[in-house]
Order: structure tokens, then C-alpha cells, then sequence
């Protein structure tokens, strides 16, 4: 593991660049705590490669639908592991893993809707690198620990813990929960979860500071 606080973006697009050039496919995936900026900086090194190199598939495609967590008993508490289909996101990572046939889809998680929705990102069979991203692509339990070994390459991300927390509850508010219960939801429930991550940097190849918003 590198940990490597001062990074640059730059540097990162280089890396990733690297990945996509190394031959067949090549998946690098990117966890952390929510509110890290995963997917921020996701949707940066893809757009800094282009289409015809990188797709972008998250892991939030795989939440299981509100009716399903409803029925669990899980809707209090969406996010945290057993709130997604772990084993479906890990097979999906190994056909990815051989792109030997036509395109695959993977769903994606409308916010707006707060639900999966399938068959939303075409991954051509020609595209080098998938950068895949989410919470628990480094954690080592039950399912979820299978997703390590289809990583080519992991990066965690760990940026300032106050700052985290302000986009967090940012974030919940702009997609329409009241300041105080986006508040209560992050004290809750995320900081449940990012404790939970925590442990998986010791996974990672880097371990990086938040480099999302740098210059």
C-alpha cells in the first residue's frame, strides 16, 4: 500500500492511463467512506480518458430496490452492506473481467428516484479500463470479499473527516431531506457505514487524500 496525501489529479489520470494500456481489460476500482468523492473523481479520469477507453460502472446500481428493503426490514438503514446485491455486483465484475462477447449493461442509481435502475451504462467490448467505485469494493465480508481479487488496481480515499461529513449532509439536502434529518441520516447511518469501510485501505494500492477537487 502507497499512501500518498499530496497526489495530483495529474498524476492519477497517468496512472489510470496506464491501466488502460496494459492490454485486455483492466477494471481499477475506487472506495472509500461515503461523501469521499469516489465518484467524483470517477467520472473525472473517465472523462480525461474518453469513451472509447474508460466506462465508469458504480456500485450503487446494485442497491436492492426500496420495496425489497422495505420487506427485509433493511429501509432504515439503505447503504449499508446487506442493502445491496453484493454477489450480483461481484459476477458482474467477472464478465466484465473477459470482455469476449457484445456489450454489457449495468445498471446504474437514480438519486432522483432513489432506486437502481437496469441496463443503464453499455460497457463495448473494445473499452480498456472499467473504473468501478463504491463503498465496500474493499470490504472483506461475506460477498463483498470477492471483489478485491477482480481489482487490477484499488485506490481508497480518505479525505478530512469534517469535510466529508459537510458534503454528506450537503448532498442528502440537495436531494431533498430537510437539513436536519440529512444530519441525523449521516451521524446514523453513513458514519456506520465509514466505520465499517475503514479497515480496507489496508487493501488498497493508494491510499489518497482528497485529491477529487484538486487543480
Amino acid at each position: 500500500m502507497r499512501q500518498d496525501a499530496g497526489m495530483r489529479i495529474e498524476e492519477l489520470e497517468r496512472r489510470a492511463r496506464g491501466l488502460a494500456g496494459a492490454g485486455g481489460r483492466r477494471i481499477l476500482g475506487i472506495a472509500g467512506p461515503p461523501g469521499a468523492g469516489k465518484s467524483t473523481l470517477a467520472d473525472r479520469l473517465a472523462r480525461a480518458l474518453g469513451p472509447a477507453l474508460a466506462a465508469v460502472v458504480p456500485m450503487d446500481g446494485f442497491h436492492l430496490a426500496q420495496a425489497e428493503l422495505v420487506r427485509l426490514g433493511r429501509a432504515d438503514r439503505k447503504g449499508a452492506p446487506d442493502t445491496f446485491d453484493a454477489a450480483g455486483y461481484t459476477a458482474l465484475l467477472r464478465r466484465l473481467r473477459e470482455p469476449a462477447g457484445p456489450v454489457v449493461y449495468a445498471p446504474a442509481f437514480d438519486r432522483s428516484l432513489e432506486e437502481p435502475v437496469a441496463g443503464s451504462i453499455p460497457v463495448a467490448p473494445d473499452v480498456p479500463l472499467v473504473i468501478t467505485e463504491g463503498n465496500y469494493l474493499l470490504h472483506g465480508a461475506g460477498e463483498w470479499a470477492g471483489v478485491r481479487p477482480l481489482l487490477d488496481e484499488a485506490w481508497f480515499l480518505a479525505p478530512d473527516d469534517a469535510l466529508r461529513v459537510r458534503r454528506l449532509v450537503d448532498r442528502h439536502v440537495r436531494h431533498g431531506k430537510a437539513p436536519d434529518h440529512a444530519a441525523d441520516w449521516v451521524a446514523r447511518s453513513d458514519e456506520a457505514n465509514a466505520r465499517l469501510i475503514a479497515p480496507g485501505r489496508n487493501s488498497a494500492d493508494l491510499v489518497l487524500a482528497d485529491v477529487c477537487c484538486a487543480p
